[in-house]
């Protein structure tokens, strides 16, 4: 599919994020407009409240795009997903008969506050990033073989979707116990191993019921869009709490996610298929559809005072794998209800080079490898100040689908 054009010029260049083949929903405010529903398009957003209230976009008889979240619209269902982008789509496309009744509701994106896209019902984090899983072995237990379980069921725990947060909050250090090897007793004090995780975070629209387990494809198709994801880790706290239940206070202050909402429909054209299997998978997680995408994601970091942000890694979402369809079908197979605005994280994405490392624990091997910033500073782990950003992008004919930087600077840990 090439660009589509728009009226609005800004849209219709080949490294605008925003172009009409995109049209992200994401919540902003302004000096004088409270937190409402927005459609990103060029170097503007689409008041979608003002275009309601004017009778250019409904959803049925109901007011919904005048509200601070975009979560009545997700659980309407893929056919009502697909009717209103068909509408946007008609209504910014080049020579729309709406151009003039639609302008007066388009806001400059820099005049624009960002807010949470969507109320986050549950969040679920897995660990389907196989070189991640690798090369988690190689540091902690010195070995490179995956759990027992890894190749076939795609590995989770549940999170705290309290502690999700929109790109450009800030996130304290976490306090938390640690313990030395060492050391008879652990000790109490801010993490010393503060670190991200380079995620794509997928949201349920449509719910399931309890008891009723659903279908890949069925999973694939209540899946309303796609963020970037930086689930924020305190490897230290996380290493003395995590046996034998998982990740507990180590992974609850903080997860990061961008600000625009990719839809599935958007990424359509970059669907890739998952990789080659070592040992089939049983029949509940087969995949008709292909259920990656060809996304292009980058961190980089930017200590407090520096000129400019360090490129520290480059990969591809298509790394994963299990597909966000094949973790949200597992998820429900024992008969969980999946709910609207439920998220799932994909678990941390490396590719088979250093470059691709998705976390700061594999780019500096836990700290026996530090490596240098432009700045000419060294790291191995987060230090207070520093400034993170994940950006992600997928590149079509002509044009380009962008999520928006996924942003957030740490500050010191509280003291009480």
């Amino acid at each position: 599919m090439p660009l589509i054009q728009s009226w609005i010029s800004t849209a219709n260049t080949a490294d605008c994020p925003f172009p009409l083949n995109n049209l992200p929903y994401g919540v902003f405010s302004t000096t004088t407009l409270d937190p409402r529903c927005g459609v990103a398009i060029g170097d503007m957003i689409l008041d979608c409240a003002q275009a309601e209230k004017a009778g250019l976009l409904s959803i049925g008889d109901s007011t919904i795009f005048d509200a601070p979240v975009w979560n009545t619209l997700m659980e309407q269902g893929a056919p009502t997903w697909a009717a209103f982008r068909a509408r946007l789509t008609a209504l910014l496309a080049k020579d729309s008969p709406d151009q003039a009744a639609l302008s007066p509701f388009l806001i400059p994106l820099a005049d624009a506050q960002m807010h949470m896209p969507f109320r986050v019902s549950e969040y679920t984090d897995f660990y389907a990033g196989r070189q991640h899983a690798e090369n988690m072995g190689a540091i902690l237990r010195g070995s490179t073989d995956l759990p027992a379980n890894w190749l076939h069921i795609p590995i989770g725990y549940n999170g705290r979707a309290s502690s999700v947060v929109v790109s450009g909050t800030d996130i304290h250090r976490p306090l938390g116990q640690t313990k030395a090897p060492d050391a008879d007793m652990p000790s109490f004090g801010p993490t010393k191993r503060l670190d991200i995780e380079l995620e794509m975070g997928a949201i349920v629209g449509t719910p399931s019921q309890m008891g009723q387990p659903i279908t890949v494809q069925q999973a694939d198709d209540m899946i309303f869009g796609y963020v970037l994801l930086n689930d924020w880790s305190a490897r230290d706290i996380q290493g003395w709490e995590y046996q034998p239940l998982g990740p507990f206070q180590g992974k609850a202050f903080g997860t990061s996610i961008s600000p625009w909402i990719i839809t599935a429909e958007a990424l359509a054209p970059f669907r890739v298929s998952t990789p080659p299997r070592d040992k089939k998978l049983l029949p509940y997680l087969d995949e008709q559809t292909p259920g990656l995408f060809d996304i292009q994601l980058e961190v980089t970091m930017q200590p407090a005072g520096a000129d400019k942000a360090t490129a520290v890694t480059q990969t591809n979402y298509s790394r994963v794998y299990y597909s966000a369809a094949q973790q949200l079908a597992h998820h429900a197979v024992c008969g969980c209800p999946m709910n609207t605005g439920d998220l799932l994280g994909s678990g941390t994405i490396s590719g088979p080079n250093k470059s691709e490392y998705g976390s700061l624990l594999e780019l500096s091997w836990a700290g026996q490898k530090p490596f240098t910033l432009d700045s000419g500073e060294t790291r191995s782990f987060i230090e207070d100040g520093d400034t993170l950003t994940l950006r992600g992008n997928a590149q079509g004919d002509g044009f380009t689908i962008g999520f928006g930087d996924c942003v957030g600077t740490i500050l010191p840990a509280v003291e009480f």
